[in-house]
C-alpha cells in the first residue's frame, strides 16, 4: 500500500529528488498521545510560553472566528508574512503542532536540533517530495497536527495577493481524508499595530475522495484552499466595514 502511494505521489506531483533518503524513524519526530487525546511537545509548551507574551506585545493581534481545535489530525493551510505567523495556529489548540520547513533547516548547528525536538518536518523548497510527503501522512495517521505556508516563502510584497501556492496541502488533504483548517493573515504584521488573524471552520476535500486524480485535479484543490483563504479575508473586511457603518 506504502509503495502504491508512493507511486501514486510521485507521478501526479512530479517532485524535485530529495537528499538521501535517512531512516523514517530518524526524519520526524512523532509525539504520543496523552490521556485527554492531546500530543504535548514539552519544548513548543516552553516556547509557547516564552514568546506568546512577547509577540502579543510586539506585535499584537486578534484572532477571530476560531474555535479552540480538539485532539485529532488537522492541516492548518495559511499565508505567510513573517515568522511570527507560526505561533497563530499554535495560539488556537493545547495540541503540538508539526511545522513544514525548509530541509537545511534541520542540518543548521543549533536551530536544527531545536527543530528537531519539536517534529519540524524537512521539506524541499515547493514542499512536494516523496519523503516529506510521507513523513507528513506518519504524522496525520499518528493523530497529530501539521501547518502549512503553500506560499512557501514569506511575502514581501506591498500588495493584497498572496503568493502562489506550491503543491503538497491538498494533496496531502486529500490522500490522508484530513480536514483542512484555513487561516488568514488579514493585513501584513508591523510592530504595535494589531494584526487581525481569520480561522475558517475545517475543510474536507471530499469531491477528490476516491478517484483516480491528475496533476490538474490536485492543482484545483490547490486554488479551492487558495480561494478560501481570500473568501475569509474578504468576508472580515466587510464585516469591519459594515460595523464601521453602525457605529457611525
Amino acid at each position: 500500500m506504502k509503495e502504491e502511494q508512493t507511486a501514486e505521489l510521485s507521478a501526479a506531483q512530479q517532485p524535485e529528488k530529495a537528499p538521501k533518503k535517512q531512516k523514517d524513524a530518524e526524519r520526524v519526530r512523532l509525539f504520543p498521545a496523552g490521556k485527554n487525546g492531546y500530543h504535548r511537545m514539552p519544548l513548543m509548551d516552553f516556547l509557547r510560553a516564552i514568546f506568546y507574551p512577547i509577540h502579543a506585545v510586539l506585535y499584537p493581534f486578534r484572532m477571530h472566528g476560531y474555535k479552540k481545535v480538539g485532539p485529532g489530525p488537522y492541516i492548518y493551510v495559511g499565508n505567510h508574512y513573517c515568522l511570527w505567523d507560526v505561533f497563530y495556529p499554535a495560539h488556537s489548540t493545547k495540541d503540538g503542532i508539526h511545522y513544514l520547513a525548509k530541509e537545511s533547516i534541520l542540518h543548521a548547528p543549533v536551530l536544527g536540533s531545536w527543530a528537531k525536538r519539536v517534529g519540524v518536518i524537512g521539506a524541499m523548497r515547493d514542499g512536494t517530495d516523496v519523503h516529506t510527503l510521507m513523513d507528513a501522512m506518519r504524522v496525520l495517521k499518528n493523530g497529530e497536527k501539521i501547518s502549512m505556508f503553500p506560499e512557501g516563502t514569506r511575502n514581501k510584497g506591498e500588495g493584497d495577493d498572496f503568493l502562489p501556492f506550491h503543491g503538497g496541502a491538498a494533496l496531502l488533504a486529500i490522500k490522508t481524508k484530513t480536514p483542512v483548517i484555513p487561516f488568514v493573515i488579514c493585513n501584513r504584521p508591523h510592530v504595535f499595530r494589531v494584526t487581525h488573524v481569520v480561522f475558517g471552520e475545517p475543510m474536507e476535500l471530499k469531491e477528490f475522495y476516491g478517484r483516480k486524480l491528475t496533476q490538474s485535479d490536485y492543482e484545483a484543490a490547490d486554488e479551492m484552499l487558495r480561494n478560501r483563504l481570500y473568501e475569509l479575508r474578504e468576508e472580515f473586511r466587510a464585516s469591519r466595514k459594515k460595523g464601521k457603518k453602525k457605529r457611525g
